[in-house]
């Protein structure tokens, strides 16, 4: 008897299983069709974005490779296409080559191209991070108390790894200004700081021991 029934359960089971598949054939096969689109969009996409960042290393080898004084200017421009593509490698080294080499002597346009790198290439945070340190180092000579802050404050305000360099910075700028209470400060805060890079640590306590002890 109690095999009858399972037997019956099954048939039962079974009989639903089937109607719903029947009554349902239109979704599935438009929702089977939508995951297999989504799976080919997805591989072809990321075979893509690969064959793309290998044309960008390309690119970006055979530019600097070619690079001579006689052709700066192309070599700028190249560049500057490369930044654009906002590649997360070849993006930021393409603007430390031109600066290195001092392909482009306009300051703004410089840093328009750090923002490029900053706020619209996918980076990871210290990588970013970094790259907001570099601008606020190639801009220290020729700015403003206010304007180098404005630049360093994401790292000041933050827990990254260059956050000392970013103190660090200052309290020098300070110290070049002779306005040495000021670089003292920044110079305790570094001391203070837990995560402080151990190098900097040192120096900025020799700086505080040797010239601001007074």
């Amino acid at each position: 008897m109690d095999e009858d029934i399972s037997i019956i359960n099954t048939n039962t089971r079974n009989e639903k299983i089937k109607n719903f598949f029947i009554q349902n054939k239109k979704k599935i096969i438009l929702v089977l069709g939508v995951i297999v689109i989504l799976l080919i969009g997805y591989f072809a996409f990321g075979e893509y974005q690969d064959s793309k960042k290998i044309k960008i290393s390309d690119s970006f080898n055979a530019i600097t490779i070619n690079y001579s004084e006689s052709n700066k200017e192309k070599t700028a421009k190249d560049l500057i296409q490369i930044i654009n593509e906002k590649n997360s490698t070849y993006s930021p080294l393409s603007l430390y080559f031109i600066i290195d080499n001092e392909l482009i002597s306009e300051k703004n346009k410089i840093n328009e191209l750090f923002d490029v790198i900053i706020y619209e290439t996918s980076l990871d945070k210290e990588i970013k991070n970094l790259n907001i340190y570099k601008k606020a180092l190639y801009n220290a000579d020729d700015v403003n108390e206010s304007d180098l802050l404005n630049i360093l404050k994401p790292l000041i305000n933050s827990e990254s790894i260059w956050k000392s360099h970013a103190l660090y910075l200052m309290a020098e700028y300070f110290y070049s200004k002779n306005e040495k209470q000021k670089s003292k400060e920044f110079f305790n805060q570094i001391i203070s700081l837990e995560n402080a890079n151990k190098e900097i640590k040192l120096e900025s306590q020799k700086r505080l021991n040797r010239d601001l002890s007074e």
